[in-house]
């Protein structure tokens, strides 16, 4: 692959050639948004946040105390936003890329979906079950699709609209926002964590650091970047 820069119809914003460019072009923002999560993760659980459901979670009846936990509703706030900050990301860049907007709207609502599940509970929930704890799956787009949807909406149409704005905004608005989007992804996932079985995670500090930064490194710049610029680019020759 070539390491020249790809640009977008507009000719001033920038993507890489390859996946793996793009990877290692938001490896320092996961390291740094994994580290800052785990930071704060550390005063809840000093604070009593995290233990709730942790104990809970071991001795098998998670699901009626995890409710109560402030790490189960934080888990929640984070992966709403996640899901906001996931479809405005990927309707921004497919919006670069195409003008189809109902292929846009399917990607818009279909790619955030899918990765925010992938990075906030399923990898989260795997790799709970690789140290055979005893974790539960909670799948949040089944249990409170009420509540996802507006957030998954809203973040469409704000994607729609920043694609709209000047070609300098956008960039300004992209460094700042890959951050956030990561940083919110890394609180999601590992508050999933501590909320459904994983409660004294820092006996295993070094594969929750090493795991979460692949959690969400992958699909967020999968949802980000590669997967809407690839459908915004179908039969586009």
């Amino acid at each position: 692959m070539s390491h020249n820069h790809g640009h977008d119809h507009g000719g001033s914003l920038e993507h890489h050639d390859s996946i793996k460019e793009e990877i290692m072009c938001h490896l320092p923002y996961a390291i740094f948004s994994v580290a800052l999560a785990m930071i704060i993760l550390t005063f809840l659980s000093h604070l009593g946040g995290t233990e709730a459901a942790g104990h809970v979670c071991s001795h098998g009846h998670a699901h009626d105390h995890a409710h109560g936990s402030l790490a189960y509703r934080l888990f929640h706030n984070f992966h709403f936003l996640h899901i906001l900050f996931a479809a405005t990301g990927t309707m921004l860049t497919f919006r670069r890329y195409s003008s189809n907007v109902l292929k846009g709207l399917l990607v818009g609502f279909a790619v955030p979906g899918f990765f925010c599940t992938l990075s906030d509970a399923l990898l989260p929930y795997l790799g709970g079950a690789v140290l055979k704890l005893p974790m539960s799956f909670h799948w949040c787009f089944v249990s409170h699709w009420d509540t996802v949807l507006p957030f998954l909406l809203v973040g469409m149409v704000n994607g729609w609209v920043m694609s709209s704005h000047k070609p300098s905004i956008q960039v300004f608005y992209s460094v700042w926002f890959h951050f956030f989007h990561i940083f919110i992804s890394s609180m999601a996932s590992i508050l999933y964590l501590v909320s459904f079985g994983f409660h004294d995670w820092w006996t295993k500090m070094g594969f929750v650091f090493t795991y979460m930064i692949v959690v969400v490194l992958i699909p967020c710049t999968l949802a980000d970047i590669v997967i809407p610029m690839l459908f915004a680019k179908i039969k586009k020759k």
